[in-house]
């Protein structure tokens, strides 16, 4: 197991400098002088021009990058332009509530997907079959922001039911789920579908094999034999899906915080571009492909778990 793990944590160093390298770039095309964001609008000429000296913005873009790899190896991300704040304080003070996001989105969207996929499988061709993956299709079909404003306009505005502005507080208090039930509730939806329509593809594969055919013949419950024979081993591909979507779920969060005024780091991302603020906007991207890579660490330790071919491959 450790040398999996292992062996999976030196495959992610090349994927990291790979997002590195292609936000780095994709920062140098953001319209904006970060020099004159320092400065200020009403800075004369000679005194940007040094500002873009001192930050090294008048060397080469690849001199650039280099230069800032080799701060982020010894760990200093620099300082925000805006706030002139070390962007690690911003940034610990935003991977808080983008976690609780994440986890409020997932603990109940992966148990509601996995249970809509498993009962379509079982009633396939049947009533239920047909709404679960119209559902299905559904949620997949509608942007994240367009169902995020439909939540906001009825639960909020209309209904008055939930608050949908900011967060409330930390996750184990009332005020704190009474903030997160919307932005989790909008992520989530989108995250249903896919796993909804995984989970009936591989529970149908798995109830044709042969060991669930022999635990039939036994006089098994069909019960027990769709939740322990047929869904355990269906649940491979499914996280499989979990961790390719993974990249999906963390770009919804970026759309959702910001529409949900969530102080969490897609928000702080936004703004950081907007802003022209490449230090934070550089360390936003950063946070965000290590929790890429991480969900996806995560999802390779449940593979050892539930396939032991992993533990000896």
């Amino acid at each position: 197991m450790l040398q999996h793990v292992t062996y999976r944590l030196l495959l992610s160093i090349p994927v990291l400098f790979g997002v590195l390298l292609l936000g780095f770039m994709l920062l140098q095309l953001v319209p904006g002088d970060p020099a004159r964001v320092l400065a200020g609008p009403m800075a004369p000429p000679d005194v940007v021009e040094a500002i873009r000296q001192d930050m090294g913005l008048d060397q080469p873009v690849i001199v650039q990058f280099f230069l800032y790899l080799g701060r982020v190896l010894q760990g200093d991300l620099g300082r925000s332009m805006i706030s002139n704040i070390p962007v690690i304080e911003e940034l610990a003070r935003t991977i808080g509530p983008t976690v609780e996001l994440m986890f409020a989105c997932l603990v109940w969207s992966v148990p509601l997907g996995l249970l809509l996929g498993t009962i379509a499988a079982v009633y396939q061709g049947r009533f239920l079959d047909q709404a679960v993956m119209a559902f299905s299709v559904a949620g997949v079909s509608m942007p994240i922001f367009f169902i995020a404003l439909l939540l906001m306009m009825y639960f909020g505005f209309y209904w008055q039911l939930l608050p949908f502005v900011g967060r409330g507080g930390p996750l184990w208090t009332i005020e704190g789920l009474r903030h997160i039930a919307l932005p989790a509730l909008s992520l989530g939806l989108i995250f249903i579908g896919p796993v909804a329509r995984m989970t009936r593809t591989a529970v149908l594969d798995t109830l044709r094999a042969d060991h669930v055919r022999t635990a039939r013949a036994k006089g098994l419950k069909e019960r027990v034999v769709v939740l322990r024979h047929a869904l355990r081993n269906a649940l491979i591909p499914v996280l499989t899906l979990i961790g390719l979507q993974a990249g999906y779920l963390l770009g919804g969060a970026v759309v959702t915080e910001t529409i949900f005024s969530w102080p969490g780091v897609g928000r702080l991302a936004v703004g950081a571009i907007l802003a022209s603020d490449f230090p934070l906007a550089q360390g936003t991207i950063l946070v965000l492909a290590l929790g890429f890579i991480l969900i996806n660490l995560i999802v390779d330790l449940l593979y050892a778990a539930l396939d032991p071919r992993v533990k000896t491959g």
